[in-house]
């Protein structure tokens, strides 16, 4: 049992209120996950510039002089801003492959949480409130973003384990449930050159749908596949650089509630998560179907 909630807004005029929002919605749901918890923000972008988010277990030691490093090994100045066990690095889209390359030599703990032009994945062990205070979740704004709070099942408790699992550049996924042919798939999408750096199936999840769109598929082809060729019992939410989707397997076991308005979509695991939204008296609101993909876009 996890909860998982998400929001994709129409009107910018509440783009500064996105990370409030979505705090407030993932604390509601912490008693379906107080194991760890995570929110992804997709947020503005500057032409030419990509950000890499970095996670680390002593944040002192690989943090300090960190900037520098990588700068030289790229040979341009990068810029970094830390948030706790975490850091944004932002640099020229085309020293994002060399960076990446280079991170590792350079502080060999530190461990990518996502990459891309818009998106910023925090996430650690603990309750929502808890995470939401450490990242100071609530000043940040964007255009949508995803969140869940995790029980664990079927893997250990950790940051690395934590929900959203993000594989190709602004991409990210969050899941309820349990996928029963992840072994499989890991295998296949590394002999395709996606990798996973875990044991959760979540990622695996992530992956098979980087992979989808790597060849071609639109977020709702991916997902759409993902009914035929995923087996278990599943909820995705899933972003996009531009786009917001979401897909229940054909069982729909796991519970589902979204809500829409002129001015935003909803997803939560429970209803309650969205009671806080503005307008949420007169939006529609429905339980998404099984085996029917739903997705958004900018």
């Amino acid at each position: 049992m996890c909860g998982i909630v998400g929001l994709f807004l129409k009107d910018p005029g509440l783009q500064p209120d996105l990370g409030a929002m979505l705090s407030d919605m993932l604390i509601t749901m912490t008693d379906r996950g107080p194991d760890s918890a995570g929110i992804a923000i997709y947020g503005g972008s500057q032409p030419g510039r990509v950000r890499i988010t970095v996670q680390s277990a002593t944040p002192d030691t690989d943090f300090d002089g960190l900037g520098n490093a990588l700068g030289e090994a790229i040979g341009t100045p990068v810029a970094i801003t830390q948030k706790s066990t975490h850091a944004v690095i932002d640099l020229p889209a085309d020293k994002a492959e060399q960076a990446r390359a280079s991170l590792p030599r350079l502080r060999p703990s530190l461990r990518i949480m996502s990459r891309g032009e818009t998106l910023e994945i925090y996430k650690e062990v603990g309750l929502p409130r808890d995470v939401a205070s450490r990242f100071d979740l609530r000043k940040m704004g964007g255009t949508h973003g995803i969140g869940h709070t995790r029980m664990a099942t079927e893997s250990a408790v950790t940051t690395l384990g934590a929900h959203p699992f993000s594989t190709g550049a602004d991409q990210c996924l969050v899941h309820n449930g349990s996928l029963s042919n992840h072994n499989s798939w890991r295998r296949r999408l590394a002999h395709e050159g996606v990798f996973t750096e875990t044991e959760n199936d979540t990622e695996v999840g992530a992956a098979y749908l980087t992979w989808k769109m790597r060849e071609g598929a639109t977020l709702g082809e991916a997902l759409q596949a993902s009914l035929t060729d995923l087996d278990g019992f599943f909820t995705f939410v899933v972003g996009t650089r531009d786009g917001f989707g979401v897909v229940r397997d054909p069982i729909a076991c796991k519970p589902a509630v979204m809500a829409e308005t002129a001015h935003y979509v909803a997803f939560g695991s429970e209803y309650r998560a969205l009671v806080g939204l503005p307008g949420i008296d007169t939006a529609r609101v429905w339980e998404p179907e099984p085996a029917t993909v739903y997705f958004w876009n900018h």
